[in-house]
This record gives C-alpha cells, sequence and structure tokens, in this order.
C-alpha cells in the first residue's frame, strides 16, 4: 500500500514538473532554431512509441537492455557491450537507450540505429510499452541514473537490475543521506551495483543499498578501447605543420553573466604565451553541441576554421589576424579521443569551471600529458590515482592554466615523462569490464 501511495504521488510530481514546463519546451521547439531539434528529438519514443526498427532488431531474440545517459556513459558502455554479447552468443541481443542527443547519436554510431533508442519517460504506460516489446532478461544502467518507476515495473516484471560504473558524487551522497529513508528504498530494489572505487561502494551502502548486492570493480573508463581512426583527427596534425597542439576538452559555459566560459579561459590562457611565444595550434572541443555556434563568435578574432568544414566548400580558413590556422573548432561528434591522440598538452575541461570535471584517462592513455582545474569531484578516484603518480598537472585558474600550458611545451622531457606516468595508471587499472561481464552473464545465467 505504501508502494503504491508512493509511486502515485511520484507520478503526480513528475507529471505537474512536465505541464508547468510544457510551455517552455514547445515555445524552444517552435521559436529557437538552436534548440528545435534538441528538444523534438525522439519525443515519440520518450512517450512510448516503440521504434519499427527495435521492434525488428529484438524479434526472436533474447535482450539485455542497457542505459547510458549521455556521450560519457555510451563511451564507458562501448567494450562493455560488445563484450557481453560476445560472452552471450548467439540468440542474444544488447539494445541501448540514451537519454541526450548526443549520446544518441554516438550510440548509433558505436552501436548501429536499429537498436538504440530513447529512454522512455518514467511514466507507467512508457515504461511497460518497452518492457513489453523488449522483455530484457537484464536492465544495466550505467553509472548513476535511477528513475524509480523503471525499478518498480521492473521488479513486477521479474526483470533484474543491475548499476554498472557505479559511482555517487558529492553532492549526490550528500542527498542521498538527506532522504535516506525514502532513496534507500530505492537503491535496494537494485540488484547489483557494480562499483567504481571502493569509496563509492561504501557511500551507496551508506545510503541504503544492500551491502551483498555492492561490489567495487574498478573503473569501465580504464577499459575504454583506442578510438577509431580519425580523419579530423589527422588533417588537424597535417595543418599544425609541425607545429605544437593544445586540445582543451569538453569545455563548458560560464556560470553568471559576469564570468567567463571556460572556452574563453581556455583561448585567454593560449594567447598569452602557447600562441605567441610557441606558435601552439589550438583545439577547442566544447562539450555540448549546442554551443558550437556561441564559440565560434568567440574565436573569430582568430584564423580559425570549424572541423565540420574540411571537405566542403567552406573548406578554407575563416580570417582573422594571421594568413596561418590558429584555432580549430572541434564541431564534430566522437573525434575527441583520436584528437587527443595527436596532442602536445591536453586541458579536460568541466574543472575550472565547476562541473566535476571529465575524464583525463581520455588523453592519459595516449601518453599525453593533462592539465586539469580544481573541480574533479566526478573523477577523483582516478585524478588521486593520477596524482599520486605525478601523472597530472591541477591548476587553479586562468593563470595556472597559462603558466603550465608554456612549461610543458618548452620542456619536451618533462611533459614526455608526465605523459608517460599517466598513461601508466591508465594501463595499470585495466580489468574492470572483465569483472563486471562475468558478473552480468552470471545474473542472466540465474
Amino acid at each position: 500500500m505504501v508502494q503504491i501511495v508512493a509511486m502515485a504521488l511520484y507520478s503526480l510530481l513528475l507529471m505537474a514538473v512536465l505541464v508547468v514546463g510544457a510551455p517552455y519546451w514547445l515555445a524552444r521547439m517552435v521559436f529557437s532554431s538552436k534548440d528545435r531539434g534538441r528538444y523534438r528529438a525522439g519525443l515519440g519514443q520518450r512517450l512510448g512509441r516503440v521504434p519499427a526498427a527495435l521492434r525488428a532488431a529484438v524479434a526472436g531474440r533474447q535482450v539485455v537492455w542497457v542505459h547510458a545517459v549521455s556521450v560519457g556513459e555510451v563511451l564507458a558502455a562501448t567494450r562493455l557491450v560488445a563484450e557481453l554479447e560476445a560472452a552471450l552468443g548467439e540468440g542474444w541481443i544488447i539494445v541501448v537507450s540514451t537519454t541526450t542527443a548526443t549520446g544518441q547519436a554516438l550510440a548509433r554510431e558505436r552501436f548501429g540505429a536499429g537498436r538504440v533508442f530513447f529512454y522512455p519517460l518514467d511514466f507507467a504506460w512508457a515504461v511497460r510499452v518497452y518492457l513489453g516489446v523488449l522483455k530484457p532478461k537484464l536492465l544495466v544502467l550505467m553509472e548513476s541514473e535511477l528513475w524509480p518507476r523503471m525499478l518498480v515495473e521492473c521488479g513486477r516484471a521479474g526483470v533484474p537490475i543491475a548499476v554498472a560504473n557505479a559511482r555517487v558524487s558529492d553532492r549526490s551522497h550528500g542527498r542521498g543521506l538527506r532522504v535516506k529513508a525514502i532513496w534507500g528504498r530505492v537503491l535496494r530494489r537494485v540488484d547489483l551495483f557494480l562499483a567504481q572505487s571502493e569509496e563509492d561502494a561504501r557511500r551507496l551502502v551508506t545510503m541504503g543499498a544492500r551491502a551483498e548486492a555492492v561490489r567495487a570493480i574498478g573503473n569501465l573508463k580504464y577499459d575504454v578501447r583506442a578510438p577509431k581512426a580519425s580523419r579530423v583527427a589527422e588533417l588537424i596534425r597535417e595543418a599544425a605543420a609541425g607545429r605544437p597542439i593544445v586540445v582543451a576538452g569538453s569545455t563548458v559555459e560560464r556560470t553568471n553573466d559576469r564570468g567567463l566560459s571556460e572556452d574563453e579561459i581556455a583561448i585567454q590562457a593560449w594567447e598569452g604565451g602557447a600562441r605567441r611565444k610557441l606558435g601552439a595550434l589550438l583545439v577547442l572541443a566544447p562539450r555540448h553541441p549546442e554551443r558550437f555556434g556561441l564559440v565560434e563568435s568567440v574565436v573569430v578574432e582568430f584564423s580559425y576554421r570549424r572541423a565540420s568544414d574540411w571537405g566542403t566548400e567552406r573548406e578554407d580558413v575563416q580570417p582573422g589576424n594571421e594568413s596561418r590556422l590558429e584555432v580549430v573548432l572541434l564541431d564534430t561528434i566522437g573525434d575527441l579521443a583520436a584528437v587527443y591522440g595527436i596532442a602536445d598538452i591536453a586541458f579536460v575541461g568541466g574543472s575550472l569551471i565547476r562541473r566535476g570535471g571529465h575524464n583525463p584517462l581520455e588523453p592519459a592513455r595516449f601518453g599525453v600529458p593533462v592539465v586539469m582545474g580544481p573541480s574533479f569531484e566526478n573523477f577523483r578516484d582516478i585524478v588521486a590515482r593520477m596524482q599520486a603518480a605525478d601523472g597530472i598537472r591541477i591548476v587553479q585558474d586562468k593563470d595556472g592554466l597559462e603558466s603550465a600550458l608554456v612549461e610543458l611545451l618548452r620542456d619536451h622531457e618533462q611533459a614526455q615523462a608526465m605523459g608517460a606516468r599517466g598513461r601508466r595508471v591508465f594501463e595499470a587499472q585495466q580489468g574492470a569490464t572483465t569483472r563486471a561481464v562475468e558478473a552480468l552473464v552470471g545474473m542472466v545465467r540465474r
């Protein structure tokens, strides 16, 4: 009875949020060319319409459903999906859902469009349609995406639930403890948590998860395979013509009207010494595609090129202060990992502006020296290991980033040694995917 009342209240609250927000979202769909595709993408699927291609893909096959919210989760799931499907063998298929449009685009590229779809809104009618069509033998949620209605409906349908690469941020831990009486009930519906670290496992238990359902197996992002060949990366290398390359990846927007965006901070840090004194080429890779146009308006004073323009009639360098290329705006999806591989230095964004940081392993795997700001809460364990090995440089502000860029570009031996230490950290921590696959196959076989 308590569960019925709780879920009814939850559904009413969720519906109220959608109703109140509907005018805003509709206005953005109609009047904003920038957001039109973003808000319309997958709307029917989110409301419970199962794509015909997905129905065809699962027909006559046993299904494991993996949910990866956005780009980062899709990257972490890529190898897991491949190895899990290989371990299960013929007659099985892994289907993949995402929440964001950017995650959807990358998932379609990685897994094929036929088995990729948008995650349904957390209403009973939408969730039940997908469970009825897919009839999954297992639902695997990546990292921290827990929706109460989905968990309840899986319980009713007898679908076991695992959370792979489970993590608990500082903010989530604090919130979870404050509402432990409620959130603990949600966590106890999960059959198995495969945590990134012992600290994540401990936090899950303190928030109410069953201790016997939590295992610390390591971070799947240590096992991310080398990226596929990227023509964009090769073109950037050719355009640099031997000049050093600085990649600022996953940069984010400003937090208030007075502050600078992380792109602007990176530009100022590069311009102060790396550009003027050392002639470095800057590659800017904004985290969110809807910001590409805004970031382009910032780089127009330099000689720049959009990566998407290569091979088109707009291939020429856009006018700036100099005739040679100075800045590349990486406005393509799925190329950043490969572009990190050609960098002389990588700045990993979401860290000078407080966003919790992004994954420093993506450049570290190539032996590229990594620089981050002080906000790395989302990757605390990884950064701590890299700091212990002196394989990463943490800076506090724009001046610190500028100094780090100049120092590492000038001192090649120091930069190479630092990059090598970071790469050893990456290599030493691999194996989480194998452990995750063994655990998930065990759940399916039982």
